[in-house]
This record gives C-alpha cells, sequence and structure tokens, in this order.
C-alpha cells in the first residue's frame, strides 16, 4: 500500500499527493458508515484495483482537526497581517493564534506589505511574545527566503484577513500555481476574497501549503469550546507567572497580586496580548458548561 496526503476533495473524490504524484481516488464506503469523512491535511493509505482504480483505505491517526476549513494535520499556522492596507486588528492575530495554540499547531506571524509599511509595533508585540515573526513584501520580495524556509518540510495553513496578500506570496513561492488575488476597496480597507475553497499546495520537498479564505475560517466558535482555565495556556508569554499569582485561581483579569497583570504594567506583556485574552476569556465564559471540553 501507498501513503500520501490529501490535497484536494471534491464531490466525493479525494486528489492524493503520494511519491511526487497526484492520484485521483474514491474512500472506503466503511469510512461513512464509521462516521468518519477524509479531509484535505489527512495522511493516508491507498490501494490500487486491477481496472487501476485507486481507493483511500485508511486514514492514519491526526494531529489535528479544524472544523471550518476542514483540514488536518497543519503543523504550522502562518498568520498574515498587515499594517496598511488593510490594518490588522492584533485580536484577529491572537485569535488565531490562540486556536493554533491550543491544537498543537505552531503560530507563525508573517507581516506582509513591509514595503509599504514596516510594522514595526506589530514585529516588537509578536517576537516579544516569543513568536518566529517574518516581514515580507509580495511586491519586492524581502523576506520570501527566510518565509520559504520556516515552512519547509512542513504542512502549513496561510490564514488572515482578505486583502494582507496571502494569494500574492503564494504565487511568489510558487509562481506556476497562478492564484487568482483581489485588489483592496479603498473604502472599505479590505479585500476580495480570492480563495473559494480549501486545497493544499504541494510546493515539493514534502511542503505543503493551504490558503484559506480569510479570518472567517478560523472563527472561536467553530472549534471546540475552550475552557476558562485553558486560555491561559493559549498565550505563551505568560507560562513564566502561571502559578505565581496570589490565588491559585487566578484569572488573570483585576485580581491583586496577578502576577501576570503585574507583567503586563510592566510591559513584559503587551496590553493588546492581555486585552485580547479578556475578550476570549469573556467568550469562553458565555459557552455553556456542558458545551466544553
Amino acid at each position: 500500500m501507498a501513503q500520501g496526503v490529501i490535497i484536494r476533495s471534491l464531490s466525493g473524490f479525494y486528489t492524493v499527493s503520494a511519491s511526487g504524484e497526484q492520484v485521483m481516488c474514491k474512500a472506503r464506503g466503511r469510512f461513512r458508515h464509521d462516521g468518519m469523512t477524509p479531509l484535505v491535511g489527512d495522511r493516508v493509505t491507498l490501494s490500487i484495483d486491477e481496472k487501476g482504480n485507486a481507493r483511500v483505505d485508511e486514514i492514519l491517526p491526526r494531529r489535528n482537526r479544524f472544523i471550518r476549513p476542514a483540514v488536518a494535520n497543519i503543523e504550522q499556522l502562518v498568520m498574515f497581517a498587515s499594517a496598511v492596507n488593510p490594518v490588522t486588528d492584533p485580536f484577529l492575530i491572537d485569535r488565531v493564534c490562540a486556536i493554533a495554540e491550543l491544537s498543537d499547531c505552531e503560530p507563525i506571524v508573517c507581516v506582509n506589505k513591509c514595503d509599504l509599511d514596516s510594522a514595526d509595533d506589530l514585529m516588537q508585540i509578536y517576537s516579544g511574545a516569543g513568536f518566529q515573526v517574518v516581514r515580507t513584501s509580495a511586491e519586492t520580495g524581502e523576506g520570501l527566503d527566510e518565509l520559504r524556509a520556516v515552512i519547509s518540510s512542513k504542512v502549513n495553513a496561510f490564514t488572515g484577513n482578505s486583502g494582507v496578500g496571502k494569494s500574492s506570496i503564494l504565487n511568489k513561492l510558487c509562481p506556476e500555481l497562478g492564484l487568482a488575488t483581489g485588489a483592496v476597496s479603498d473604502k472599505l480597507g479590505r479585500g476580495r476574497h480570492t480563495t473559494r475553497h480549501v486545497e493544499l499546495y504541494d510546493l515539493g520537498n514534502d511542503t505543503y501549503v493551504a490558503d484559506t479564505p480569510g479570518f472567517a475560517s478560523f472563527e472561536v466558535d467553530l472549534i471546540e469550546p475552550i475552557r476558562c482555565e485553558a486560555l491561559q495556556y493559549a498565550f505563551r508569554e505568560f507560562q513564566p507567572y502561571i502559578g505565581q499569582c496570589r490565588f491559585q485561581d487566578c484569572a488573570h483579569l483585576k485580581e491583586p497580586g496577578c502576577a501576570v497583570l503585574d507583567a503586563v504594567a510592566t510591559g513584559k506583556i503587551a496590553q493588546t496580548r492581555h486585552q485580547s485574552y479578556a475578550r476570549l476569556y469573556a467568550n469562553a465564559k458565555s459557552i455553556p458548561e456542558w458545551q466544553k471540553k
């Protein structure tokens, strides 16, 4: 049996990248009976019958799974942002990074359009929080070699608000893709969605990239609900201070003797990051207990 990765799913057919070739497959009927649907990103085993028809026989254990977009086994989530046309709200970055942190997925922050604005504030916030940050420009090519090295030999997902240049960067990394790109509206300050479905692009050397249709793909309410007490672990710069607060069950919001709040006050944790934590905490608290993990 051969092994491969599902890179495309359409109308019950799966395109699998295996040994440098793309194979069109159907899935075994038992998956439907077991309530298991093959997803883009799944690593699978294949068999080919005497007529040359390929079939997905087994879905190998998953590293993670996202609901929308329906993808699996994402190793790195590359969060695209920009400081100009459109300006990315840091909360959107933090929301996606929190999802990644709790899904065994390494967040990477890519600040694009640096030829128009160097986005020093964003660079400082996220490098200071312990993230790998890459500064790129699809126009000038700045940072593309660094980004290519970061995503090499990984299954990556590119996400970000529309107009930040995800598809433009993908076209630069792999020109033969020829992905459609959309202009940013001067009036609205946001771009038109140009990615209509989820697909893994094979960039060679076991490097894959999933382009996803904007931030709506990674809404917090579309993943398994997060318990309030688990949220602190989704903010990596909180880690040195967890357990150091006066109260053992400290929520890190307004409690006296909170080590996290002290770190915010002294500039060790960015205020925008803590503000995002507070917003996500309020969201998590509003979820009924029976829905939580």
